[in-house]
Parts: structure tokens; C-alpha cells; sequence
């Protein structure tokens, strides 16, 4: 292969070029079109039309955007019209704009897709206040602004839906490349837990594995919308079924990666001087790089080449066995049973990395559509969130506010050019402090560098066509940089807008009111995200923990009852799994948010990360029984049974004591007779029966714990568990 094309098809590859690409030929198009009109004054509209269009697309099959896109259009036409037709009686807009702006987030209730058409259409808004006051031409019907706006944005959605419809597998390998990807930084991290050092932080290495598998549960999530829409109403899945393959293997790499199955803190003591911990560790590293090699081969529609290290890796960690076995009164002969399931677990996991493509489909492939499927679900679901408690609700109505203290503010300042106040408030006002403080910073210092670069290009290149190109370019960055790089972004649509001005007048006329404008759009996004509802994420964390126990509940359930029918990967295990690592990812995303507020400093960090490291532990322990299901003995699953009834239902009273602010009850005596009936199970018994045993041990070991933080987040420090086993490991 030729260098050229290799660089070629790496730049093919990355996962923002499609979107470059149609909206390169979006703006060419638009820019071709107005030239021929010889009408510069249609550019602007029709240009925001297509960045409207293109912010609001969703990562659907073709025939779900071609649904999205009527919607859109349709959002966008009636958004349009209403602020033309309101923009010249303030007092009715200064009404309407609040009252617009929270409907559409509220929209966001019924799904992802309905989030983004919300804010796209919100964003619409904004640009047909300014493409009006911006106008600078002859007079014209107040339909014509809207009609420009939409047929941008229908401009853009038809090469969408083109696009879809030709490249249909392309989204949906980009979708697992990042998946894999995720897979192998969670791989690594997880390893560094088998550091054989004493001075190891593992709070710290809990900390990042913690957010790494909050990337990998988006990464889950995203790669089964975009299979679903693809395998729904397809007569033929043939050209599906390895994506399917990859996702499903995915699932349960995932599941054994999250596995906990001994405290590392006494496998790093027990064989300190051996290699046995080296050896696990090396081998989860080479089962990381072997999914980034999944991952490179499905971004760059490559075949998977296995060059052999995983095999290797293992073959290693099974001779450092058989080698520790042969060693005499060697420390830590106790814990080889331990080894031995980590062992087991780690080749079961190095066999599914590299055979992911290549194994049968399960019998039950169904995935579960999380998209509303009528429109009194809709309403159901935005009608939940209609409630000071809701996030999304408190968000709603601080932007809608923001919004209506931006107009009011335009109007006194400078109605003329003031709207893009109204920009940059939506634009940076995010739910929560962190991300807005953030947004906040990347947007004025990028737009600060957009007007220095945009006013240096125009004073460079003042001829029109030159200027035309830089507008193409610059809305190419913008999209290509918008997810990952938004100062970068932030600048490039600067430059943007600078230039498209420049074409119907002085564009530097435009430099000191935009600067100013974005600072006190900014600051008003901040204002209000410090004085209506402040979301300091600290006082909803016993939320959060309770939803995480009561779906780490259901699954506990749903998985032993496959100890007694045999594994199955069916919809309903799977819908449970989902549940729960869903839930310990908000659980992390949430520490993380609530250690970013102002009050985070006066909150107990340790205390908070105590919260993380506990999730942690139970989500690994359930894993680890999900991840060695087989079919018991009824004799032996009878044993078992009522040590899961009592963990079950003693997450079950966490959860609830949480939410009703109220300690929750235990059965001391109980939690005692169960755990020495597992000790002596453990003590007695071999393989399964023996491994189920011990993490049920684990999960008891943690209670205590857990009511204790339970308390805590709800102000009853004093209750303790005082009567449960303490750790006897």
C-alpha cells in the first residue's frame, strides 16, 4: 500500500469525516446556488438552515431520518414563522421566547432524537432573529426568511438521507470502532488493579477504571441504537449479523472485564513475590490492544488479523500456575483457588476479544428499543419529568429564564445587534455547574481567537471568492471539531460568521459585538446556573446510589435464576445487565459532577469516592457471578438461594431508605447465620458452588459499608450495622 493511500484512508477513517464531508458539499452547494442568484443576501439564511439541519441530525437507519427530517422540517418552519412574526411586538416575544425555549428542552423527556430536534430548533430560532435583524437588502415578505432557513435545512437533510442510504453499514462500524476502542482503555485500566505493589492508590486506579467504564456503557449504548434502526424492517440482516456478533460479544467482554473476583489488596499480599499478578496483568493488556486492533480493523474496514500474543499471553499465565502449584509451602497456597477463577475468567475473556466476529448469533438476538412507540408514551415520559426534582426540568426552566434576562438585556443594550447574546446564553448553558463553567471558557476564549483569525483572513483575502472558500472551510472544521474540540469549534464558527457577514456588508463591524455580546450571554448562562434551582449534583447523590442498588438488585436476581435454569444471553437478562451498569455509570458521571460544583469543596471527597469505590465493588461481584453462570445442582442452588434473597432485598431497603430519607432496616442475626452457612459452603465445596459462594461472602462484606454511606448521604451518621459479620477475609 502506497503511503498516499494510507493517509488517505486514515483520514477516511476518522469518525467525524462523513459529517465533514456533507457539509462541505451542503455549503458549496449553497454558496453555487446564491451565486447564480447573484443574491448574497440568501446565503446567510440559507447556510444557518443547513448547520441548523446538520446539528439536529440523529444516527438513524434512513427511513427513521427521513421520519426525523419531516419532524425537523416541520419544527423548523413553525419556530421560523413564529419569531418573524413576533420579533416586532417585544412584549409578545419577550413572552413567547421563555415559553418556546422551555417546550422544546422539555421536549428532550421523550428521547435522544426528540433532544436533539429540541435544541436544533431552538438554535433555529436564535438564527432567524439574527438572519432578520441582520438583513441589510431591499425589504422583503415576512415567509421569505423562514422559506430560505428551511430549505437550508432541507437542503442539508436530503444529502443526509443520500448518504444514509448508500453508505448503510458505515455508521454502525464507526459505532462499534469506538466501542472496542472504549473496551481497550477499560481493559488497561482495569489491569493496573493487578499492580503486585503495596504502595499502590488504588482509590485513585478505582477512580479512573470508574470513568472508563462509564465510556464504555455510552459506547454500548450508542452502538445498539444505530444496530437497532439498521436491523429493524430489513428483510435481509445477512449483512448485519457480524456487527451483531461484535456488539453482543462486546456485551459480555464487557461483563467479564467488570468481573471482581477476590479484594486485589489480599491477592497482592498473598503473591507479592510471585508473577502470577504480572501475568493476569499483562495478559488483560494484550487482550486491550487486541480490541484496539478489533477497532482499527472495523474503522478502517480492514479484516482482524490475531497475531498471536493473546494466545501467548495465555499460555504464559496457565505455566505460572502449573509452575506455583509445584512450590511447596509457597505463600498464598490458600488463595490458588482464587487465581484459578481469575484464570478461568480471563481466558474465557481472551477467547471472546478474539474470536468477537466469529462466534454463532444467540438464540435471542432481540435488542430492546428504548425510543418512545406512541405518542401517549411521549407524554408519559415528559410528563415524569415535570418536576422540580427532575434535572431536566430545573434545566429547561433556567434556560428559559436566561433566554428572557438575554432579551431583555438586548433591548437595552443594543437591539440591532444583540441577538447573539441569545446565541451564546443557549449555547453555553449546560445542566450541570461543571459543564457550563467549561463551556463558559472554551466559548469566549475560542471566539476571541475566531475574531482575531477571522479579522487577519479578511484584511489577507478581501476578494469575495476567496472569502466564499474560507466560509466552506471554516463550517468543515466547525463540524469536524464540534464533539471533541469545541474551543476549537467555537473559533471556526466565529471565522464563519465573520466572513458570511462580510459578504452583505462590513463584517468588522461585527468584531466588538460579538466579543461583547458572547461575555454577557456567558455570564448570564452562569448567573442563572448559580441562582435558579442551583444543580449542585453533591445533594442528588443518594439518588443516584439508589437507582444503581435497585437495578444491581434485579440483576442479582435475574442471574441466579440462570444457576438454576443454565446461561442464557436472552433480552431479559440482558435488558438487567444494561440496567445495572447503566446505573453504576450515572453513579460515577454524578461523583465526578458533584466534585466540579462550588459546594463539591465543601463536600467530603472521600466520602464520595467511598460512594464509587462501593458501587464499584458490588457491579464487580455481580459480573463475576453473570460472567460464571452455569446450571447447579437444585440441592446446590437451594443452598445459595436465601444468601441472594437477603442481598437482594437488603439492597432493595438501602434503595428505598434513600429515597424516603430514613435509615433502612436489617436483620442482623439473619445477615450472620448466612454468611457462616456460605463460609462453610466455600470451605467444602469446589468449582461453582464454591465461586458463587465466596462472591456472595464479598456482597455481604459490603453491606455494612453501603449502610454506612447510606446514612451519611442522608444526614443519619449515627446508624450503623453494628450486628452484621464484619469482613472476614
Amino acid at each position: 500500500m502506497s503511503l498516499r493511500w494510507f493517509r488517505l484512508q486514515r483520514v477516511t477513517a476518522f469518525d467525524r469525516f462523513a459529517d465533514a464531508i456533507r457539509v462541505l458539499v451542503a455549503l458549496s452547494g449553497v454558496i453555487v446556488y446564491s451565486g447564480l442568484r447573484e443574491d448574497a443576501h440568501q446565503l446567510i439564511p440559507l447556510m444557518l438552515g443547513v448547520i441548523a439541519s446538520a446539528i439536529a441530525e440523529t444516527d438513524d437507519s434512513w427511513r427513521r431520518r427521513a421520519r426525523a427530517l419531516v419532524l425537523t422540517l416541520i419544527c423548523f418552519s413553525v419556530a421560523a414563522l413564529t419569531v418573524e412574526a413576533l420579533l416586532d411586538m417585544p412584549w409578545a416575544f419577550a413572552l413567547a421566547l421563555p415559553a418556546g425555549t422551555f417546550v422544546l428542552i422539555m421536549l428532550g423527556a421523550a428521547s435522544g432524537r426528540f433532544a436533539t430536534i429540541g435544541n436544533a430548533t431552538l438554535l433555529l430560532s436564535v438564527y432567524t432573529m439574527i438572519g432578520v435583524t441582520q438583513h441589510t437588502g431591499a425589504p422583503r415578505a415576512f415567509w421569505v426568511e423562514p422559506l430560505l432557513l428551511v430549505a437550508g435545512a432541507g437542503w442539508y437533510g436530503a444529502l443526509a438521507l443520500a448518504w444514509n442510504a448508500v453508505f448503510v453499514h458505515r455508521p454502525v462500524r464507526q459505532s462499534l470502532a469506538r466501542l472496542y476502542a472504549a473496551l481497550d482503555e477499560y481493559l488497561v485500566c482495569k489491569s493496573w488493579l493487578f499492580e503486585p505493589v503495596r504502595d499502590l492508590d488504588v482509590a485513585a486506579r478505582r477512580n479512573d477504571l470508574a470513568h472508563a467504564n462509564a465510556r464504555v456503557v455510552s459506547a454500548l449504548n450508542d452502538t445498539r441504537l444505530a444496530l437497532m434502526d439498521r436491523l429493524a424492517g430489513r428483510r435481509s440482516r445477512s449483512a448485519m449479523t457480524e456487527n451483531l456478533r461484535l456488539y453482543l460479544a462486546a456485551q459480555d467482554i464487557h461483563e467479564r472485564t467488570s468481573s471482581a473476583h477476590y479484594p486485589y489488596k489480599a491477592l497482592t499480599e498473598a503473591f507479592f513475590h510471585s508473577d502470577l499478578l504480572f501475568r493476569c496483568q499483562r495478559l488483560l493488556r494484550v487482550t486491550g490492544a487486541a480490541c484496539r486492533a478489533r477497532a482499527a480493523a472495523l474503522r478502517y474496514d480492514e479484516p482482524f488479523t490475531d497475531d498471536g500474543r493473546v494466545a501467548t499471553a495465555v499460555t504464559d499465565l496457565d505455566t505460572a500456575i502449573e509452575y506455583r502449584r509445584t512450590l511447596s509451602g509457597a505463600p498464598g497456597a490458600e488463595l490458588m483457588y482464587a487465581v484459578d477463577d481469575v484464570a478461568d475468567n480471563l481466558r474465557d475473556l481472551a477467547e471472546r476479544v478474539t474470536g468477537a466476529g466469529d462466534a454463532g448469533l444467540e438464540s435471542d438476538t432481540v435488542l430492546q428499543n428504548p425510543l418512545p412507540q406512541s405518542s401517549l408514551e411521549i407524554w408519559q415520559r415528559i410528563r415524569v419529568q415535570l418536576t422540580p426534582a427532575s434535572a431536566r426540568f430545573r434545566h429547561a426552566l433556567r434556560l428559559a429564564l436566561a433566554m428572557w434576562a438575554g432579551y431583555l438585556v438586548l433591548l437595552a443594550v443594543h437591539p440591532a445587534q444583540g441577538y447573539w447574546i441569545l446565541l451564546t446564553t443557549m449555547l453555553v448553558c449546560q445542566p450541570d455547574y461543571g459543564a457550563t463553567r467549561t463551556r463558559f471558557l472554551q466559548r469566549v476564549g475560542g471566539t476571541v481567537v475566531g475574531l482575531v483569525v477571522g479579522w487577519a483572513l479578511m484584511r489577507l483575502f478581501p476578494a469575495p471568492q476567496v472569502q466564499l472558500l474560507l466560509i466552506v472551510a471554516s463550517g468543515v472544521v466547525f463540524f469536524a471539531a464540534r464533539f471533541r474540540y469545541y474551543f476549537t469549534a467555537a473559533a471556526a464558527v466565529s471565522v464563519l460568521v465573520l466572513v458570511s457577514f462580510n459578504q452583505i456588508g462590513n463584517g468588522f463591524d461585527l468584531i466588538w459585538p460579538r466579543f461583547l455580546d458572547t461575555l454577557i450571554g456567558g455570564a448570564l448562562a452562569a448567573a442563572v446556573m448559580l441562582l435558579i434551582l442551583p444543580d449542585w449534583r453533591e445533594r442528588e447523590l443518594h439518588h443516584r446510589l439508589a437507582d444503581a442498588l435497585a437495578a444491581q438488585a434485579a440483576y442479582l436476581r435475574i442471574l441466579f435464576s440462570q444457576y438454576r435454569t443454565g446461561r442464557a444471553d436472552d433480552l431479559a437478562y440482558r435488558i438487567a445487565r444494561r440496567d445495572a451498569h447503566n446505573a453504576d455509570a450515572a453513579v460515577s458521571t454524578h461523583v465526578a459532577t458533584a466534585l466540579k460544583d462550588p459546594r463539591g469543596a465543601r463536600t467530603d471527597s472521600r466520602e464520595a469516592l467511598a460512594l464509587l469505590a462501593c458501587a464499584q465493588t458490588l457491579i464487580g461481584h455481580l459480573s463475576t457471578l453473570g460472567a460464571h453462570r452455569e446450571r447447579l445442582a437444585e440441592a446446590d442452588a437451594d443452598a445459595l438461594a436465601e444468601a441472594v434473597a437477603h442481598i437482594a432485598e437488603a439492597l432493595d431497603h438501602v434503595a428505598h431508605g434513600l429515597i424516603r430519607s430514613e435509615p433502612a432496616p436489617f436483620d442482623g442475626e439473619a445477615a450472620a447465620r448466612i454468611y457462616d452457612r456460605l463460609a462453610r459452603l466455600r470451605a467444602e465445596r469446589e468449582g461453582t458452588v464454591r465461586l458463587v459462594a465466596g462472591q456472595l461472602q464479598l456482597l455481604l462484606d459490603e453491606l455494612p459499608e453501603l449502610r454506612r454511606i447510606g446514612a451519611r448521604l442522608i444526614g443519619q451518621d449515627g446508624v450503623t450495622d453494628v450486628a452484621e459479620p464484619a469482613r472476614r477475609w
